[in-house]
């Protein structure tokens, strides 16, 4: 009779079977479970035709200038959608190669892979090593974020495995290829190739190939965009090279005929920071012109980078050591040609075309002169240059010479201050501020009688705007830098109107003060800015020399300077005439040589005044009994500071010496 085997080992056979039982029974529920949750992900994931929009990756805006260069990029940059069919092979293989090299034969997860992993973490005590597969990068990438938590690696796996049943291999790899991103803005292999090589991605060379799939691994680091990176980058390319090998996507010669420091890096073809005032002052309009926020779109705008770079050279060519200058150039409908908001934009992105609030000295009188053209004043008009006094203020002309009665042409043209205090004071300082306003000044104005000179602060890019109506013959110009904004496919989803219905100014006031303006280059303080051709405009230079303007347009092109320092320290001898003067003729004379001389009209005819004295009536004016507080625009007292003295006939007309020669070269303007 046989012997009954031990009770201990029955026992502990009992238990190995009945763990093994649950372990089996665990395993079947979870793959039950898995299983489930992979068929509930499959039901509720998006369509091919959804995953390819690439919508949740942000919105791509790219700014184009006149010509179509784009000259920034915000966002995602996306180039075209590769299918399967045009992805290079050697592209497919290099991107295999070094990020799962069992694709083709995994479920979305890599048992191996994620062992691996295990192995590591116990070893280090953390994640080292992800062991995703690209199936699961792809799923982190359309639904996920990089939270390194267990329950995301968890949705992830199940994500990879959806993909997996609901796509092909190759739908697969194409969504992988076009989305991921590879650093420098680029998403997808046509962006990046396009960003780093010039070409497009269909054109991938092996060494190109390998470099881009070097990418995804750390981006910011191997992406050839900044300085070291395009060094790494190579090295990190030949890693991939020697992965591909065993692989056995390529030979050994092969490798080391696809030398990575042969690969050309593309020139970054941005226009970098010169455009970048004007970028800046653009982006945020797209607000109120649009609604889109989630396709891609191209904002197609009116910037000219040939006048662009002209304009930076001709302000950092006359701009004195220590000052600051501004540019900002408009054709006859608004659009903006040239903005420049200082020196240089990487030390410092405040731009002063748009933002700062400068004192304008004597090229506020457009407004005072206007204002007086409208109350029936001709450039004929006989009014009395001689010492004047209101309440407490008694604004000069900084030689100390007076001239008596003097026609109101000669005394813009030289910028008689006495003068344009009289004709301010005659129809009214509130009558001059809502001039100013009519015309586009969005800055507060004061009444105070100081304001005729300048006193109140305003935006050199409304001053052209003003400027830019009198030159269109009193119709209203809104300065605008976008033309029209189109759908990555060219669908057109906003297009700039020009409105010719808003008369500013009777054409009659805007041609008699375009006379005038012509004055002031042909013999008067902004003889500098003479461009040998009809040209208009008017100097400015406020207290102390601390700001310089000149703004004036000719052939249809409205340009207006401003100098000056950030601290609003005075700058000895400066003047409006000089250094803002010549930067307009340098900036103009090529920007308007392209474009046909276009006389100035003159055919406008003023109505019929009522006869009576009023001429000679303008030659006293009596101060008003309660004049009200007084302003300097300095800030002190006012009988302690002189006044706003602007463009004094021996300051602000040009000397000999600061004239541009007649012969400057003109044959590669606009």
């Amino acid at each position: 009779m046989a012997s009954a085997p031990p009770p201990q080992r029955t026992r502990l056979r009992r238990t190995l079977v009945t763990s093994l039982k649950v372990a089996l029974g665990a395993l079947l529920i979870m793959m039950i479970a898995v299983g489930v949750a992979v068929a509930v992900a499959v039901n509720q994931l998006p369509s091919y035709a959804e995953l390819i929009r690439r919508d949740d990756l942000g919105q791509m805006v790219r700014i184009r200038a006149a010509d179509g260069t784009i000259i920034h990029t915000q966002g995602p940059s996306f180039g075209e959608w590769l299918p399967s069919a045009e992805i290079p092979q050697i592209m497919r293989d290099a991107i295999v190669s070094v990020e799962d090299r069992r694709f083709y034969s995994h479920i979305g997860v890599d048992p191996i892979g994620i062992v691996r992993s295990l192995i590591v973490r116990l070893q280090s005590g953390f994640w080292r090593q992800g062991g995703s597969t690209l199936t699961q990068q792809l799923a982190r990438n359309i639904f996920l974020t990089n939270d390194r938590s267990f329950i995301r690696k968890v949705r992830e796996a199940i994500l990879a495995m959806a993909l997996e049943w609901r796509f092909s291999k190759d739908q697969i790899l194409e969504l992988y290829l076009n989305r991921v991103y590879f650093g420098g803005g680029a998403f997808g292999i046509d962006s990046a190739s396009r960003r780093f090589f010039g070409h497009s991605a269909s054109r991938l060379s092996t060494g190109e190939a390998a470099m881009i799939a070097g990418l995804v691994k750390a981006p910011s680091n191997y992406a050839p965009t900044a300085e070291g990176a395009a060094a790494r980058g190579r090295a990190r390319a030949r890693v991939v090279l020697g992965e591909m090998v065993e692989y056995g996507a390529i030979t050994p010669a092969q490798a080391a005929e696809a030398d990575p420091d042969q690969v050309q890096i593309a020139e970054n073809r941005t226009v970098g920071t010169r455009t970048r005032y004007f970028v800046d002052w653009v982006l945020p309009q797209l607000d109120t012109l649009i609604d889109e926020t989630v396709q891609p779109i191209d904002v197609w705008t009116t910037v000219h980078l040939g006048m662009q770079e002209v304009a930076e050279r001709s302000i950092a060519a006359n701009a004195p050591n220590g000052v600051q200058g501004a540019l900002v150039s408009v054709d006859r409908d608004g659009a903006v040609r040239a903005m420049v908001g200082g020196l240089d934009y990487r030390t410092s992105s405040y731009n002063r075309a748009t933002q700062a609030n400068r004192q304008p000295g004597s090229s506020f009188k457009l407004f005072v002169y206007l204002a007086g053209l409208e109350a029936g004043l001709t450039p004929d008009t006989p009014i009395l240059d001689a010492p004047i006094t209101i309440g407490r203020w008694s604004p000069r002309n900084s030689n100390g010479r007076y001239s008596g009665p003097i026609p109101m042409r000669q005394a813009l043209a030289y910028s008689v201050n006495t003068v344009a205090v009289r004709i301010a004071q005659q129809v009214g300082f509130e009558t001059v501020s809502s001039m100013a306003q009519r015309l586009g000044i969005t800055t507060r104005i004061s009444t105070f009688p100081s304001m005729a000179l300048g006193a109140s602060e305003v935006r050199l890019i409304d001053m052209v705007r003003a400027f830019a109506t009198v030159g269109r013959g009193g119709v209203g110009v809104t300065p605008y830098g976008i033309r029209r904004v189109t759908t990555a496919d060219g669908t057109l989803i906003y297009q700039h109107q020009d409105d010719q219905s808003r008369v500013l100014l009777q054409p009659w006031v805007a041609q008699q003060m375009t006379e005038m303006l012509a004055g002031v280059v042909q013999r008067g303080t902004g003889r500098a800015a003479d461009l040998g051709r009809p040209t208009a405009g008017k100097t400015g230079t406020t207290s102390s020399s601390k700001d310089a303007w000149f703004i004036g347009f000719s052939s249809g092109l409205t340009t207006g300077v401003w100098m000056g320092r950030d601290d609003n320290r005075a700058i000895p001898g400066f003047a409006g005439g000089q250094a803002p003067a010549r930067t307009f003729h340098d900036f103009m004379i090529r920007a308007v040589s392209r474009r046909p001389v276009e006389p100035f009209a003159t055919d406008a005819q003023a109505p019929d005044w009522p006869t009576g004295d009023a001429e000679n009536a303008m030659l006293e004016v009596v101060p008003p009994d309660d004049p009200g507080p007084m302003v300097d625009p300095d800030g002190g007292p006012v009988e302690d500071q002189p006044p706003p003295d602007d463009d004094p006939y021996d300051r602000d007309a040009a000397r000999p010496e600061d004239a541009i020669p007649e012969d400057q070269p003109q044959d590669d303007g606009y």
